[in-house]
Order: structure tokens, then sequence, then C-alpha cells
């Protein structure tokens, strides 16, 4: 599949026809989640699915819905009296405040300051609320972004107690006290790249880039870097619904679909770090969110789990080794001449293979194949086998269970 995006602006006499065939497929995906929430018990798998497949859970009021039953979170076990909260002794109240004042880009643009203002207020109770609750939890920035996400959609009552539950296992691991195991999420994104595209991989490695540059992409579910909230909710239901190293998945698959971009930076960290940090905002979503449903199909963490322990290894031992960056500057081959080698590859290749490399992300080294688990890969994560096996994952780790994801 081809990922550019289209140039072309021209309209279609189709286009009626289509607007009518997405109308008449929201509707059926409307009654299908209806439906899933009428069964007894809840069909939880159908509701993780479709949170996967295209468009997600379309609305808010839908999600109000679905989102606990993705975080088993029973409500008629929540209280409609949330408790009160002590602001003066609390240890983290300041950051918090200092967090959430500088918030004001989250909500919606034209909501006026008097509704804002005291939406920030109950922002940071539920923060607040949580960490007292959970003293093993550390507060972290970057927390606030995700949590005035759920405020959002679900009001104050609601929030609390999916951010609770959420905090307690997708984001334990970058509320502890320190970002070791943070850091060790962050070592997953080189091997998947590696796996599927090694020319992008050994030039982010050649820049000594590291990973710092998906940091905030990571720990705040993209909701730092993204201005529009349909994407920012959209991306919420697809990582709800699936394994919790899912966002590491698609920061990989986001560089993957920059291929050119990267590859025509120049070779050094401050340039390379520049421009990966400057997230595009017209990404196509639904596309990179079934790549990387891929990704995870045919690379589970398993897999890559002892070379991101490597990598990690790696990036200890060059930390302490104070000649490390101008002895790789030294080695690093002249721009002009990474360029060159570059053009002349392509045009021995021809036009046909500089086609199929524009028309395939996902092209895996015939070393990896063995690895693929699907006969048949490029789903659209609807209904089809690998968006399957992330339901199945996902429902194997779900937050009805007390799990250590880094062991």
């Amino acid at each position: 599949m081809n990922l550019k995006k289209s140039r072309s602006g021209a309209s279609s006499p189709l286009n009626g026809i289509d607007k009518q065939d997405a109308e008449s497929r929201r509707k059926k995906k409307e009654a299908d989640i209806t439906q899933a929430l009428s069964l007894t018990p809840v069909d939880v798998a159908a509701l993780r699915r479709m949170a996967i497949s295209e468009g997600g859970l379309l609305t808010d009021e839908i999600r109000c819905k679905v989102w606990p039953w993705l975080l088993n979170v029973n409500l008629e076990g929540i209280s409609e009296q949330l408790e009160e909260v002590d602001r003066t002794n609390n240890k983290d109240y300041n950051q918090v405040l200092l967090d959430v004042q500088r918030s004001l880009r989250r909500f919606p643009p034209g909501m006026p300051d008097q509704q804002r203002m005291g939406l920030q207020e109950e922002l940071i109770d539920i923060i607040l609320r949580v960490l007292v609750k959970n003293p093993q939890l550390h507060y972290y920035q970057g927390y606030h972004d995700i949590v005035v996400t759920f405020l959002l959609v679900l009001g104050e009552r609601l929030a609390t107690a999916l951010v609770e539950k959420l905090s307690t296992h997708h984001l334990r691991d970058f509320m502890d006290p320190t970002m070791d195991n943070t850091k060790h999420i962050l070592n997953y994104l080189m091997p998947i790249i590696d796996r599927v595209n090694p020319e992008v991989h050994d030039f982010m490695e050649q820049a000594e880039v590291g990973t710092i540059f998906a940091l905030s992409w990571l720990i705040t579910w993209f909701g730092h870097v993204l201005s529009d909230f349909r994407h920012v909710v959209r991306l919420y239901d697809f990582f709800l619904a699936c394994h919790p190293l899912m966002p590491i998945y698609f920061a990989a698959v986001i560089v993957l679909y920059r291929e050119e971009e990267v590859l025509d930076c120049e070779c050094d960290m401050a340039s390379l770090h520049h421009l990966l940090s400057q997230i595009p905002q017209d990404l196509p979503y639904e596309t990179l969110i079934s790549r990387a449903g891929d990704l995870f199909v045919q690379f589970p963490p398993s897999e890559l789990s002892r070379e991101a322990t490597q990598q990690r290894r790696r990036e200890t031992a060059s930390s302490t080794f104070k000649d490390f960056d101008l002895a790789s500057t030294q080695q690093r081959p002249d721009s002009a001449l990474r360029r060159r080698r570059r053009g002349e590859r392509e045009q021995q290749q021809g036009p046909p293979a500089m086609e199929a490399k524009q028309g395939a992300m996902v092209a895996v080294r015939p070393a990896a194949r063995r690895f693929v688990r699907l006969a048949v890969m490029g789903i659209t994560v609807a209904l089809g086998a690998a968006a399957l096996a992330m339901v199945n994952s996902a429902l194997e780790w779900a937050p009805k269970l007390d799990l250590q994801f880094f062991p």
C-alpha cells in the first residue's frame, strides 16, 4: 500500500456514493456496538475489535459506554460522590498546577474561559485524587495530557475511575520513581524499525539520534503532540483496545512513514532529532493504525525483548564514554557522498524497484520472514486475523489482573 499523501484535490462523481457508503458503514458499526453492549455478558472482544477497526468508536457518547469495558471498570462500583481533595499538604500539587496551567491548547478552541478554568480545576482534582489513593504511583510531566483527554470525553466522575485503572496498568511503568522502565519501553523502537527498514535503522544509529524524540509521544499517548482532538481520541480507542506496548509500535510506524525525510536529513543527532520531534499533523492515521497492528503481529514484544535489553546496555556503555560523541562524529560519512551513493543505488535499481520501494512500507528483510505469523498481511485492522490476534493479546493481559509488564 502506498502511504504517500495524495496531492489531488479533484472532485469525483463517486464522492456522493462514497459518502453514502461511509454513512451506511457508520450506522452498521453503531448497531454492532449497541448489540455487543446489550449481550449478557457484554461482548468485550467485539468492542475491542470495533475500537481497533477503521473509525474507532465514532463518538464520545459511545466512548463513555465502551471505554469502561475496555479497562474492565465496573460502572456500578463507581461512587456517585467523589472524594474531597486536600491540596494544602499534597507534595505533587505545585507541579500539577504548573502543568495544568500550561495545558490551554488541550482544550477545545473557543471554549469560554470560565468553562475551561472549571475543567482545569477538575483536572487537578482527578490527578491528585488518583495519586493520593495510590501512593506507589509517581506523577510525571505529561500525565496531565492523558488525564485531560479522559476528562473531556467522560467527565470528572467517570474519568477519575478510568484514569486510576489506566495508571495502575497501561501507564504503570511511566509512574515509577525512576525512568528506567520508560527507557526500556523506548528501547523497543529501534528493533521494530530495524526489522522493517534496516536502512532507516542504520541511518538513525549512525546519527546517534537515540529515541528521546519519541518520549513525549509515548508518555502522553500522543496527546501532547497532536493538535486535533479527533485524532487523539481515535488513537486512544486503539491503544485502550490493545497491548500496553502498542504506542511504541505506532511511534515506529510514524518514523517508517517518514523514511524519505529521514534519509534526506543531515546525518547528525541535532538535525535528525529536530526533524523527528516535529510530528506531522496530517498523518494518514487509519493507515498507520493498520500498519502498527501488522507490525505487532509480525514482531510481538516477546521477540524484541532481547534486542531492547541489548539496546539499553549499549546506551549505558555509550553514555559513560566521554569521547564517544567526538569519535562518532569523525566516523560519520560525508552527507554529499551519502546522497550520491543513494542516488546511484536507485538508478541501478531502475524505476520498477523505486516504485516498489515507495509502495511498500513494511518491507521485511528476508532473514526476518520466518518470524511472520500470518500468511497474508496488509490487513485493514477490521475483522482480519491480525486484529483478532491483537484482541486476544489484549484480553490476555487485560486489567482484570495485576500484571507486571516488564519483569
